[in-house]
């Protein structure tokens, strides 16, 4: 099965649909000895196609709208939180504390992006508030990488000990993560939903999301990657933080085009709450598996109030298994798995060319909404689907859906022998043919376009994000 359509039979899609896909590959783009930029592709182009068969429905075509797929186009987007720029200036990455350390018998990464993330950190350690990195490295330089993960864990904070892929797949987790379909999706209820008006075959561009209105409760990478792709399809996207920690200004200014961004207590503020669920169509978070469940937010407790709702929950290692509650990110994900061992050396750990599994996972995550709105529309019952980053990593590392990516030659076919995606090799191109800037109250910002391409869509957001916290709890 070729990467496509190893995703969209993922995400339950017709394999008739495939052969309105077109792919350009672009050997070179995102390098790496594991096939990164065929899951990239494959999760861009399975989400363009969701978005042009719900179009197809809403508008009453009888055809879905050709997609395009290009290697560039996604491999800038997958880089989209290092490309951004603000007024110029280029956005922080990681903070000091967020690296490799090398222990007693190995190493282990940290992340300690957030002030409550590096206070926990510093805490486990029992190292000062203001302890420098040097001290640090000092410190861990006599632990060991497994036991520092542990104690670090124990205190809320984000460690993860390097593994090799075959001690990933000795352990309880991995074990868990591979016996899970790479999507998994599930019917919540049936009742009758807010009804999403046909959409004008002439309008231009065309907006599948159109009059969608999607509750975002996430956090970074693949979730606010999802959303965002939502809010690009015409979806009303409303994100909702706690007043009391705001996200990292760059990581709002890559993440929130197209969105409204607003401060909510959910506990103290439950009626706001409510009459968002109400009127909401899709709920997406992205916390520690349970971490909402006590704000009546778990799928189960949504059905049970809103059962047309389509629920979408994406986190670090899976709701399930000995770390199913565990804290998480796509650096620590590439770790844990194997990942870094294998793209580095005999000297020190590796790294994907991108947070492959974030943007990748992310991607999934909108096609996976958008496909629930398709079915919605069809029976009136609500959706759940959930995502995982390390089971992304486990299609990647262990799931086999690409061999050696179809060639120059060859016309890829899918499982009943149907063709897909004629693929046309050519040179890569600088990223900047993907780039494009737009002023507004951040300021002068030059961003990634998005890679979801299809006939007559978005090229780009119809607005820029606004400051964090900025905007009003209500439905426009």
């Amino acid at each position: 099965m070729t990467d496509i359509a190893c995703a969209w039979t993922a995400l339950g899609g017709d394999p008739a649909l495939l052969s309105r896909v077109t792919a350009v590959e672009r050997p070179g783009t995102l390098p790496a000895r594991l096939p990164v930029r065929h899951l990239a592709r494959a999760c861009v182009g399975a989400c363009a196609l969701a978005a042009a068969e719900l179009g197809a429905r809403r508008t009453g075509r009888a055809e879905v709208p050709g997609v395009r797929v290009d290697d560039g186009a996604v491999a800038a987007a997958f880089h989209s939180e290092r490309l951004l720029r603000v007024d110029g200036r280029a956005p922080v990455s990681f903070a000091p504390l967020s690296r490799f350390w090398r222990t007693a018998d190995g190493w282990v990464r940290t992340h300690a992006n957030y002030p409550h993330h590096r206070a926990r950190l510093l805490d486990a350690l029992g190292l000062p508030a203001d302890a420098a990195p040097e001290t640090v490295a000092a410190l861990l330089a006599g632990r060991t990488a497994l036991g520092t993960e542990e104690a670090v864990y124990a205190a809320g904070g984000l460690a993860v000990a390097l593994r090799t892929p075959d001690q990933w797949r000795a352990t309880g987790q991995a074990a868990e993560v591979g016996a899970r379909p790479l999507v998994e999706r599930a019917v919540l209820g049936t009742a009758p939903a807010r009804p999403l008006q046909p959409l004008d075959p002439a309008a231009a561009p065309l907006l599948p999301a159109a009059g969608v209105r999607v509750l975002d409760l996430t956090r970074v990478l693949a979730g606010p990657v999802a959303t965002r792709t939502l809010a690009l399809l015409g979806a009303d996207v409303l994100r909702l933080d706690p007043p009391w920690s705001p996200e990292l200004p760059d990581q709002h200014a890559d993440t929130d085009f197209g969105k409204r961004s607003a401060a909510l207590d959910l506990a103290a503020d439950r009626d706001t709450v409510e009459e968002l669920l109400a009127g909401a169509d899709v709920v997406v978070t992205g916390y520690r598996p349970g971490a909402l469940d006590r704000f009546g937010l778990s799928p189960e407790a949504l059905a049970e109030r809103h059962p047309a709702l389509v629920v979408a929950q994406v986190s670090a290692w899976g709701a399930y298994g000995p770390w199913g509650g565990r804290r998480g990110f796509d650096s620590l994900v590439q770790v844990a798995t194997g990942i870094a061992a294998t793209e580095g050396s005999a000297a020190e750990p590796g790294a994907l060319p991108a947070q492959a599994l974030d943007h990748g996972t992310g991607y999934l995550l909108a096609a996976a909404v958008l496909r629930a709105l398709t079915e919605r529309s069809y029976d009136g019952a609500g959706r759940s689907v959930r995502l995982a980053l390390a089971r992304t990593a486990h299609w990647l590392t262990d799931g086999a859906p690409y061999g050696a990516g179809p060639g120059a030659d060859e016309t890829p076919e899918t499982d009943d022998g149907a063709p897909v995606a004629p693929v046309a090799p050519v040179a890569p191109v600088p990223p900047d043919a993907w780039l494009a800037e737009t002023g507004g109250p951040l300021g002068r910002l030059r961003h990634a376009l998005s890679p979801v391409n299809f006939a007559g869509g978005p090229a780009d957001w119809a607005r820029p994000p606004t400051p964090w916290g900025s905007d009003r709890a209500v439905w426009e």
